[in-house]
């Protein structure tokens, strides 16, 4: 009986050991597929790496989509078939009464100078465009000074107006003035007439049609106005001017009548454009007038009569200003020559300033309150 006992326990003892050898060979068969699961992992993050680089490429990348050309007045894409029309120079009306404006958000440069003398020094916009034939709404449209006829006749635009004092009688008669008074569309908006006309769709296409006016740049054309840095090599006033500018994140401008201010938006580099205590919102979509480059000017200017009009001294040589992109700004230089000559900007060197790639805001400012402006 013990010799049963003793065999079933061996054999009992036996089939242990070969249980646990076998457990461990299974284990040692486990241990390469621990490894190879290890072994994938670091496969994926490679994955998204060479599309990242390809976007940041992408970004920087000066070149156009083809049909595309870079516009003269902001270096900013445009089509190829409008690469010869001239721009046009449209008077809209700065009154409150006459807000809110349509299709300035979409202007390329925006020029805002006293109007009169009386009504608190009133200013008045000349808003130019290139690509006018995508203009769906623009204005008011209100009258012209003589002024404009110089300023418009740099860019050998078309002025928009409608009227304007017997003073502009002799420009108008300029071989060089290219212009249409009135007969654009009325809009019904429940205002006073003055503040009813503007551009609509098709109306330059009929006012070029019945005129004797090209649609493309003529031979009083004075030629290229701006030098533009390369959208991806943006001048930064401060690494081009080093200890010569100063902060210019708030401008507020010596235009008593519409408070005319401009504030830097940091995120997206662009000067954001206030008047009346508010910020500047088209009537088309609600989009802010906003200005990759300020321009400000000191003018002096002449009064012609007791009812507030003026001709500002546009015809000047070495005067004061600033050219403003960033939030920096930079004392320079500007002269203007002759009725059809270019306004030129030059730095402390007495080299012409590079513009960023971008729309443009310029100031006509009077010498008289030139001490009221705050560039901070």
């Amino acid at each position: 009986m013990k010799k049963r006992l003793l065999t079933g326990f061996c054999i009992a003892v036996m089939a242990a050991v070969l249980v646990t050898g076998c457990g461990k060979e299974e284990t040692v068969e486990e241990t390469p597929e621990v490894t190879v699961t290890v072994e994938a992992i670091p496969e994926e993050p490679p994955v998204e790496e060479p599309e990242e680089a390809e976007e940041e490429e992408e970004e920087i990348t000066d070149e156009l989509p083809e049909g595309y050309i870079r516009s003269e007045l902001t270096n900013l894409p445009i089509p190829e078939e409008i690469k010869d029309q001239r721009p046009i120079a449209v008077m809209v009306d700065n009154e409150s009464l006459a807000l809110p404006h349509f299709g300035i958000a979409e202007a390329d440069i925006v020029y805002e100078l006293m109007n009169s003398t009386l009504n608190g020094r009133i200013t008045r916009m000349m808003v130019m465009m290139k690509d006018w034939g995508s203009i769906e709404q623009m204005g008011s449209i209100r009258s012209a000074r003589p002024t404009n006829f110089f300023l418009a006749a740099e860019w050998n635009a078309c002025l928009v107006h409608d009227g304007g004092p017997f003073y502009i009688d002799q420009y108008v008669a300029r071989d060089y003035c290219c212009h249409f008074s009135g007969g654009f569309s009325r809009v019904n908006n429940g205002k006073a007439t003055e503040y009813t006309e503007y551009i609509m769709k098709g109306d330059l296409e009929d006012k070029f049609a019945a005129s004797s006016y090209s649609t493309e740049y003529d031979e009083y054309n004075p030629g290229t106005h701006y030098t533009f840095a390369l959208p991806s090599k943006p001048n930064v006033l401060g690494e081009t001017y080093k200890g010569y500018t100063k902060t210019a994140e708030y401008i507020d401008l010596p235009f008593p009548h519409n408070s005319s201010e401009l504030s830097y938006n940091k995120e997206t580099g662009l000067y954001e454009y206030s008047e009346y205590g508010e910020e500047h919102k088209d009537g088309e979509d609600e989009e802010l007038l906003t200005f990759t480059n300020v321009i400000i000017q000191k003018c002096t200017f002449s009064q012609l009569d007791d009812n507030g009009y003026l001709i500002f001294n546009i015809l000047a040589e070495n005067m004061p200003g600033y050219y403003i992109t960033g939030g920096e700004a930079v004392d320079i230089t500007w002269s203007k020559l002759a009725e059809t000559d270019i306004t030129r900007y030059y730095d402390g060197t007495g080299e012409q300033i590079t513009l960023n790639t971008g729309k443009t805001y310029i100031a006509i400012v009077p010498d008289d309150d030139w001490a009221d402006l705050v560039v901070k």
